[in-house]
């Protein structure tokens, strides 16, 4: 298998400040906007903001049920919350932080959670979404 790979992504003005988001690749598409916190923004419609978040999460949970597998750990349930603060410095907007909250169910926690506390951080060492980013990211994990 190759090691370079090439993702495309297309945007479409629809009216405002409202766009929707397409794959050559995919059937699905997207409707994204100007988050409501700025300048006529639009409301629950996602947005690039968002967007980034999104891919810290998708990516981590992905990358922590590769290594899981690979370890041979058994997730009943995987969910993570994350909180990604973006402010103005040297005047520009930056997400300077993002913290995640990944709650995972294993099925022997007795045995297993020690090594799925050491999976989770190695599933953020190996991110590659937050491996392409300066964002500090933080990680507390709760394993039961």
């Amino acid at each position: 298998m190759s090691q370079t790979h090439f993702y495309e992504v297309n945007v479409q003005w629809k009216a405002g400040r409202i766009g929707e988001l397409s794959s050559p690749v995919l059937s699905e598409t997207i409707t994204c906007a100007t988050p409501p916190e700025f300048p006529n923004g639009v409301p629950n419609v996602w947005s690039p903001e968002h967007l980034f978040v999104a891919a810290i999460n998708s990516c981590y949970m992905a990358t922590f049920l590769a290594i899981a597998g690979n370890f041979k750990v058994e997730i009943e349930n995987f969910s993570c919350r994350t909180v990604a603060k973006l402010e103005m410095v040297d005047g520009k907007y930056l997400f300077t932080t993002a913290e995640m909250f990944p709650v995972i169910k294993i099925a022997d926690a007795h045995h297993d959670t020690e090594k799925t506390q050491r999976i989770a951080e190695k599933a953020k060492a190996g991110c590659l979404v937050t491996n392409s980013m300066k964002t500090a990211i933080t990680l507390t994990p709760s394993i039961s």
